[in-house]
């Protein structure tokens, strides 16, 4: 990964903590009002991403190279993008709701004020798949979604939690 040198500080400006919060935020109002879990935010977050491994007809180029250990991101992904949900809980852009099932995130007020300020050709991008993959995704519960990844991207969420989340409750 390619990084830069401020000073004897390094910083990494792709996949950063602040890079991934503003893509959790993006997924988070295109879903809206639906809440989600860490565990689903991170199957979300790879997915705007690598919407090519959801395979079909009308389904957008993934955005980030498809790169052959992708399992390896998918488990190095989850701490990043539970730092990141914090992050932008500080700025007051994602509300955290501690409920029954455990800790659950959803855009907050301020977020489509702050999101319609991002306009490069990236984040337009990233909006427009997220709200894609928010209309695909809308009817599928957890389970459903966690098979979907399972198939299309191989076996990991094991490694995330052996505790499987509820049939009936929906993703998005």
């Amino acid at each position: 990964m390619a990084s830069i040198t401020e000073g004897k500080r390094q910083t990494h400006p792709f996949n950063s903590t602040l890079e991934t919060g503003i893509r959790a935020l993006i997924v988070l109002d295109a879903i809206y009002p639906r809440r989600c879990d860490l565990m689903e935010m991170t199957w979300l977050d790879h997915l705007v991403v690598h919407t090519g491994d959801l395979k079909g007809d009308d389904v957008p180029e993934s955005l980030h190279p498809d790169l052959p250990n992708r399992v390896g991101e998918l488990l190095v992904r989850r701490p990043l993008v539970e730092r990141s949900l914090r992050l932008m809980q500080q700025v007051h852009l994602i509300e955290v709701f501690d409920t029954e099932a455990g800790v659950e995130f959803a855009a907050g007020e301020d977020a489509p004020s702050y999101l319609e300020l991002l306009r490069t050709p990236y984040s337009v991008a990233l909006k427009e798949r997220a709200r894609w993959m928010a209309r695909q995704l809308s009817d599928m519960t957890t389970a459903q979604l966690r098979q979907l990844i399972d198939d299309r991207i191989g076996r990991w969420t094991a490694e995330f939690r052996a505790d499987e989340a509820p049939t009936g409750s929906s993703v998005i």
